[in-house]
């Protein structure tokens, strides 16, 4: 799938110019140019964000889905971003029309999430591997394997892996926010 392809012809339809997307979404002209070509990769928080401004959701961005279809094999996975040290998989694609949406993440060493911006939710992870740390502002929490974590979206939030081995984690938010 081209990611850019599909936010250009948003864009189009919605009757935006590139430096008016940029604008809204906080980005450069060039980087939307770019994106649009598929010349450059793009951060979770970046593509909210354009998504945010295009009125649509990151799972309806992806959906692909059979409406009906209870099981998802490994390869419809949609991996929204991959840095080289972390890799955020949506485990469910088109999940905006269930009431939840979940992700296996994998953070590297000293690696960790973008900050998510604040939202009306709750989200709900496992930690399958390693040890992270959930900081909301000043508070921070760790949580290693077989720990799980639960907490509201209202305030801005990021984890971090806190150990020397990669940790991977399930995360669930409720409503789809992804």
């Amino acid at each position: 799938m081209e990611i850019g392809a599909r936010i250009r012809n948003l864009r189009l339809a919605r009757n935006l110019t590139q430096e008016e997307l940029a604008e809204r979404a906080d980005l450069t002209k060039g980087f939307i140019s770019q994106l649009e070509r598929d010349q450059t990769s793009i951060s979770v928080d970046s593509l909210i964000g354009i998504l945010k401004v295009l009125d649509i959701k990151v799972s309806d961005f992806f959906k692909e889905t059979q409406p009906d279809q209870v099981v998802f094999n490994k390869i419809e996975r949609i991996s929204i971003a991959e840095t080289g040290a972390e890799s955020f998989e949506l485990l469910i694609p088109g999940g905006a029309d269930r009431e939840m949406e979940a992700a296996l993440v994998t953070l590297e060493a000293d690696q960790q999430t973008y900050p998510t911006r604040p939202y009306q939710g709750e989200a709900f992870g496992f930690v399958m591997s390693g040890t992270i740390q959930l900081v909301f502002g000043n508070d921070i929490f760790s949580a290693s394997s077989g720990a799980s974590f639960y907490f509201s979206g209202e305030k801005e939030h990021f984890i971090r892996n806190a150990g020397k081995r990669t940790a991977e984690f399930l995360w669930v938010t409720t409503p789809p926010t992804f």
